[in-house]
């Protein structure tokens, strides 16, 4: 086993006898204390410990502490779902009136609430294609611009970020770098080795990998330099809330993601469940296996759908001739489990395939150890306008497909029936 394998089988620890291999279900709302002391200085922020669990559990911290390991960061926050996890990790360094860039290949959840969300609560968002020059992502840069965010697999068309070169662009500019990595996972990827500085997963997905439980995970690299950057003052400056600490000085390399906690978690209640957190941490025990499987398993989908007379076209990492091959090749140990596809046709012809299917389940969900398969014009991305969709790569065409774990033989056979 190497060390991801590794981390992904531990299934947690007990924080007095420093075994890994308890994670108790503490489906409590709150905790006992011996002195009034100790509560006092939970809520300063002064010492580490559980103070409610609105803010923070035990079962919880076994997700968030394994996250870490596995991405690379110095602390992690469990949230309620993806979506949360992105809002909050946003918000964390943001105001009203100031401004992000992000790429524009965002799942469609993701793309409405930086887009037109956000907008509302007075923050502007510029979207860019992900392949722009350093010379146009410059030009979008402003004085109260506060972070670049993308996706190391888009979704749903499955376009491989580079990384390193979008880290180099950012903090050129003293921008943190946000990557959302919930189609790659650390198993495929770990975006902080290639600079990024904040990552953040629909836990939903492939973490739990099998459709049973929401959650999302915000990890902090720890390497960000919020003070130097002069954008960030929400983590250098006193906080009145909490007696005019500053993050910085107070939490070090670790600043961003206890105000994540302390400020947004605290005060905005998208609490991860401590019965999800452990059904979500039982799935990462097997993520390595079915990450490698689900990678195996899409390529040689692909190479089907690829060569087949009914698809115009095909789009997956691994796959020779793609966009993406080269960048796949450079950041990922496998392609992950998503194939983007063209019925040859249109949006009818597309729909038609989806209802021919047997095997595969029609679901707004991916990343689960099923095969799963969706329209994404007429059900994720449908609050976009057609201009919008096109944009974004979404044609009426398109299929997202989420291979699974099954014999891989079985998935191609009902493709192939579907597709007659």
């Amino acid at each position: 086993m190497n060390h991801i394998d590794t981390l992904c089988t531990q299934a947690g620890y007990d924080p007095k006898s420093g075994d890994t291999r308890i994670v108790p279900i503490s489906q409590s709302t709150t905790y006992y204390y011996e002195q009034a002391a100790d509560v006092a200085a939970l809520f300063d922020l002064a010492a580490e410990g559980h103070m409610y669990s609105r803010i923070s559990n035990p079962t919880v911290e076994v997700l968030e502490k394994k996250l870490a390991a596995l991405e690379g960061g110095v602390g992690a926050l469990g949230v309620a779902s993806g979506q949360s996890a992105t809002l909050l990790s946003v918000l964390t360094i943001t105001d009203a009136g100031d401004h992000i860039i992000a790429m524009n290949n965002l799942y469609g959840g993701t793309f409405t609430l930086l887009s037109a969300t956000l907008g509302r609560l007075g923050i502007e968002t510029t979207l860019i294609d992900p392949s722009a020059s350093e010379e146009e992502i410059d030009g979008l840069v402003k004085e109260n611009t506060k972070l670049i965010f993308g996706e190391t697999i888009g979704n749903p068309l499955v376009d491989v970020l580079d990384i390193e070169r979008i880290a180099r662009i950012a903090h050129k500019h003293r921008l943190p770098l946000y990557v959302d990595n919930t189609l790659a996972t650390p198993v495929l990827c770990r975006p902080i080795e290639w600079g990024a500085d904040i990552v953040v997963h629909s836990a939903t997905k492939y973490l739990d990998g099998h459709a049973t439980s929401l959650g999302g995970i915000i990890v902090d690299s720890g390497q960000f330099d919020w003070r130097a950057s002069g954008r960030h003052h929400q983590l250098v400056e006193p906080d009145p809330n909490y007696h005019g600490l500053s993050y910085v000085e107070s939490f070090g390399e670790a600043a961003f993601i206890v105000r994540a906690r302390a400020a947004f978690l605290r005060d905005f209640g998208t609490t991860l469940s401590p019965f999800n957190a452990f059904l979500i941490n039982l799935g990462t025990e097997t993520l390595h296996l079915r990450m490698e499987r689900h990678s195996e398993n899409a390529l040689q989908v692909a190479r089907f759908l690829k060569d087949h007379p009914g698809v115009e076209w095909v789009a997956y990492p691994g796959l020779s001739g793609s966009a993406s091959k080269d960048l796949a090749d450079k950041y990922l140990s496998g392609g992950s489990g998503i194939i983007a596809f063209g019925v040859r046709g249109g949006s009818d012809e597309a729909v038609k395939f989806i209802d021919s299917l047997k095997l595969a389940s029609m679901v707004v969900h991916l990343g689960d150890l099923r095969t799963h398969v969706l329209h994404p014009a007429s059900m994720t991305h449908r609050q976009l306008s057609e201009a919008q969709q096109r944009a974004s790569g979404i044609t009426p065409n398109l299929i997202r497909l989420s291979v699974g774990i099954e014999n891989v033989a079985d998935i191609i056979a009902d493709l192939e029936q579907a597709l007659a």
